[in-house]
């Protein structure tokens, strides 16, 4: 590595670390703010929030990345460019582009790792985040009884304390019953208590001294009913035990948030993929049939066929369903086959059919080389030709037979090739006005289109679900590559803006570093959204933000190359005299 590789690189490493963690605690501190009042005053430990909060460091990772590798960048080149260093540095033959080279590796490698981190790293992670976070949130708060206030925090107790002379003892204590469901009917008051937690603070006993227990059962309804039973009891000194376990940190097994997109890699996602195309084409195939279902008069004539992408979709599903099935059905065979092999087992040969006796410690297979065995093929051959002859049979009745004078006297079975008489026309028309067969064939048919309908919209709204979701999945895919690629494109954008505008330290540098990172970071809010929605493909929502800035890096580069001064006012105002020359110029022409 030559000098100036090292010096800017060097020069590039120190505000890049300090940046990065500064932008990490910023978003930190965003992000913690959403459930400030959900985890804390819980009276959990502190190794419990800093658990929390270096999994909140971990999983923001990849959204600090990017602004700090922009104010880095842009710092770096700004400093070099205030001190005169970047211009020995053109003054000696190299140009810019061979000065931005080992920021540029750095930058490659940053995305590399940021890659795998996204992959890897901060799926893990965040799955932790969710069932800590989760586990905060469900936990009740901390126990903290307050004079002259009604303390409703332990199950099925409300508790009022006049006085507290510390932390563990009390005066004046009223204390109400609900957990029989009955109202305030059982009140014990009492002068005075103190409270003990014990077992590893699992339960808190209260212990009341010189007070009395009112305890009155439920009346029923009725005017002349028996008065209902009172109880009083006085003590001076009661003994209530409470359970806190609603006050302990009870974790959720991890596998319940499995099916989180955000916790999964670039295969498992795939394989989610997979699945809700699945579900969706599985939808669509179901939705045919049941419409072909509905209309049975219609389906005489043809059937309602899927398209071909659907069937074909539907046999390779179904395909590898039924080698999954072969494949599970295998191992479990040669599970079971191993299984048996470890007990013993006595064959023994005799004249009679297979029989087992079952002993306490083996097993004792009776088989017999002699007995004979039903013939399985002359069965069902002999099924089959009966069931030809029954067949035989009915054709030899569906023959053509004179039409009967009588049209009542018509059989179902008769098999005819002339036309209807107009007499027999006139008969089925009768039936079908006089005894109401076309208004129920009407209201059938109503009836058949509303169930359709409904089936249509529940599938179409179960579908949309689905591709939904397919979106969403899609999504979390491609941000894996594009909060990495992110860095390159912030590289682009901050290192030649710093050489232009040659201003370091935290200035001017952040402020348009800020406006940039609020571009982008409002460019792909918009993409996500568009690609959830269905407005736009997944690739290209996601994508939006680094394709529309990408453009300003390489036009930053070129203006840098040849020292554009875009931030100097001197620069617009000799661009409008030009145009303005221009102008006048174009007029005496034209005069």
């Amino acid at each position: 590595m030559k000098k100036l590789d090292k010096l800017i690189l060097g020069s590039f490493i120190g505000p890049f670390l300090l940046t990065f963690v500064v932008v990490d605690f910023i978003l930190l501190i965003v992000n913690m703010l959403k459930y400030f009042d959900e985890i804390f005053g819980k009276g959990l430990s502190f190794w419990i929030y800093a658990e929390l909060i270096g999994y909140f460091v971990i999983s923001i990772s990849p959204m600090a990345l990017p602004l700090a590798v922009l104010l880095s960048s842009l710092m770096t080149f700004g400093n070099l460019g205030e001190h005169f260093e970047l211009t020995a540095i053109k003054s000696s033959g190299i140009s810019l582009i061979r000065a931005l080279r080992p920021i540029a590796i750095f930058t490659v490698f940053l995305v590399i790792a940021a890659f795998l981190s996204n992959n890897f790293l901060v799926p893990r992670v965040n799955l932790k985040t969710f069932s800590l976070l989760y586990d905060i949130r469900m936990k009740s708060p901390a126990l903290d009884i307050r004079e002259g206030i009604f303390y409703a925090g332990i199950p099925g107790y409300s508790i009022k304390v006049n006085q507290k002379l510390n932390d563990n003892d009390l005066k004046d204590i009223i204390i109400y019953n609900h957990n029989d469901a009955l109202g305030n009917l059982d009140v014990t008051v009492a002068d005075s208590g103190r409270m003990e937690k014990f077992f590893n603070e699992n339960y808190m006993k209260l212990t009341l001294y010189k007070g009395t227990n009112y305890k009155e059962a439920r009346a029923t309804r009725g005017i002349a009913e028996k008065p209902v039973e009172f109880n009083r009891t006085t003590f001076d000194e009661n003994i209530i035990v409470f359970s806190l376990d609603e006050f302990q940190l009870s974790r959720t097994p991890e596998d319940l948030w499995s099916t989180n997109r955000s916790i999964k890699n670039i295969s498992e996602i795939k394989l989610g993929l997979d699945s809700i195309a699945f579900l969706v084409n599985d939808q669509q195939f179901k939705n045919y049939k049941t419409a072909e279902s509905i209309f049975p008069f219609f389906t005489r004539s043809r059937e309602i066929e899927p398209l071909d992408p659907i069937v074909e979709k539907k046999a390779r599903y179904d395909s590898l369903r039924a080698e999954l099935s072969r494949r599970e059905r295998r191992r479990r065979d040669s599970l079971s086959q191993v299984l048996n092999a470890e007990k013993d087992t006595v064959i023994v040969n005799v004249e009679e059919s297979l029989i087992t006796i079952p002993d306490s410690s083996k097993r004792l297979y009776v088989s017999s080389s002699t007995s004979a065995k039903p013939n399985v093929d002359s069965i069902i051959q002999e099924k089959e030709a009966r069931s030809r002859a029954i067949q035989r049979d009915l054709e030899e009745e569906m023959v053509d037979n004179p039409v009967p004078d009588d049209p009542n006297d018509l059989k179902v079975k008769v098999k005819r090739t002339t036309p209807l008489t107009a007499e027999e026309k006139a008969f089925i028309d009768s039936l079908v006005h006089k005894r109401g067969y076309r208004t129920n064939a009407m209201t059938m048919a109503l009836n058949n289109s509303r169930n359709l309908k409904n089936n249509f919209q529940v599938t179409k709204v179960q579908i949309e679900n689905h591709e939904r979701e397919f979106r969403r999945f899609e999504i979390a895919w491609y941000q894996k590559y594009t909060q990495a690629f992110a860095c390159f494109v912030m590289f682009l954008i901050g290192a030649p803006l710093g050489a232009i505008i040659k201003k370091g330290g935290l200035g001017l540098p952040v402020l348009v570093s800020i406006i940039f990172f609020i571009v982008y970071y409002m460019l792909t809010i918009t993409g996500e959204k568009w690609a959830k929605e269905g407005v736009t493909d997944p690739f290209w929502g996601t994508w939006f933000s680094c394709l529309v800035l990408l453009p300003f890096g390489f036009f930053f580069l070129k203006q840098a190359r040849k020292d554009a001064r875009l931030f100097e006012p001197d620069f617009y105002l000799e661009w409008w005299k030009g145009v303005r020359k221009r102008v006048k110029g174009n007029n005496a022409k034209a005069a």
